[in-house]
């Protein structure tokens, strides 16, 4: 019974890794999947089987070594030396992803709830603090919550648009772009996420004791992730092309449900926000709890702090920047995971 709940803790807790803010908008969905028309769907099958095969082999090779961050299972693949560099630009990256996510909070709740930006900021931070004192429990308890309204709010979106006459319309959309940025774009899509989700899968299947539990829950996990990003595909593909003037694809698409999806729908993109957020500063903690003595209470509050202050000036334009980089990066890295035996 326990190994079962743990399964689906882990599953659930991988596909609130993966599935972000960034996911819920339908941004991602468009930029990697739908723009490819009828190719879409099947390269939505090979980013699933990778997610399955990569995500479980990362948790279950992370048990294997009892890494305690993902700095370890970094050294692991590449050595210490390329390791620690790889490490370093990601704690960067993560850094600045999570500053553009507190800001995210903050634009929910100022736009969709009447309230000042810097109270969403503030609560994020706080609820933030007060749930890593419980460790990994608290990521697995926050996704258990949150993935599956995500299930649901999925469902519901395929439900509905099953009855539209446009809804087999991802069997037969054309496309102008060349097959090679067509199948690299699914490729580029789960290794980008992976090496992301690191922060969170590693001390995840590290801290698990059953190899059984992080082999069906990376398995399940991965396969969720596909169901969902399937369902949003089938979904946004039905509204195209009028739907890619929208800053958020999958928003216009809740409303079509009436107010109170539309409501539960802001809610869930907050709920992805902080989840991701909370599950990314624990990661960020373990790797600097790895090179300083300070207490992981305080590292905590020093690497938020950072957020908040990062927040408040944008840190788009360096994002920028390192986001290729850190693409070109995330390939390397799949390809040493898929070479490097167990």
């Amino acid at each position: 019974m326990k190994t079962g709940i743990r399964i689906f803790q882990i599953a659930f807790t991988y596909i609130g890794t993966i599935v972000g803010a960034g996911f819920a908008t339908g941004q991602e969905i468009i930029q990697f999947f739908t723009q490819f028309g009828k190719w879409g769907a099947l390269t939505i099958m090979l980013a699933t089987a990778l997610f399955i095969w990569l995500g479980t082999k990362m948790m279950l090779m992370s048990r294997q070594i009892s890494a305690r961050s993902y700095e370890d299972l970094n050294k692991h693949l590449f050595g210490p030396k390329a390791g620690s560099v790889i490490s370093m630009i990601m704690l960067i990256v993560l850094i600045g992803v999570n500053s553009v996510m507190l800001a995210g909070a903050g634009s929910v709740f100022m736009e969709h709830l009447n309230l000042h930006y810097q109270t969403g900021l503030l609560l994020t931070i706080i609820g933030t603090y007060l749930l890593l004192k419980h460790g990994i429990h608290a990521i697995l308890q926050i996704n258990s919550i949150v993935v599956p309204m995500m299930l649901t709010l999925s469902l519901l979106i395929v439900l509905n648009t099953i009855k539209l006459p446009t809804a087999d319309r991802f069997l037969s959309l054309s496309t102008d772009h060349h097959m090679v940025a067509i199948w690299l774009s699914p490729i580029i899509y789960t290794a980008f996420n992976l090496v992301m989700a690191q922060a969170v899968l590693v001390p995840l299947g590290s801290k698990t004791e059953s190899k059984t539990a992080v082999k069906w829950g990376g398995m399940i996990g991965g396969f969720g992730v596909g169901l969902m990003l399937l369902s949003a595909h089938i979904a946004i593909s039905a509204h195209m092309p009028g739907i890619q003037q929208y800053e958020i694809p999958m928003g216009i698409i809740a409303t079509h449900l009436g107010p109170v999806v539309q409501i539960i729908y802001v809610v869930l993109i907050f709920m992805e926000i902080f989840s991701t957020f909370v599950a990314d500063i624990y990661g960020i903690t373990l790797q600097l709890q790895q090179h300083t003595s300070l207490s992981p209470k305080l590292i905590s509050v020093g690497v938020m702090f950072i957020c908040f202050l990062l927040s408040q000036v944008g840190f788009s334009s360096l994002l920028s920047v390192l986001y290729p980089l850190f693409g070109c990066l995330a390939i390397l890295w799949a390809a040493r995971l898929m070479l490097k035996s167990e």
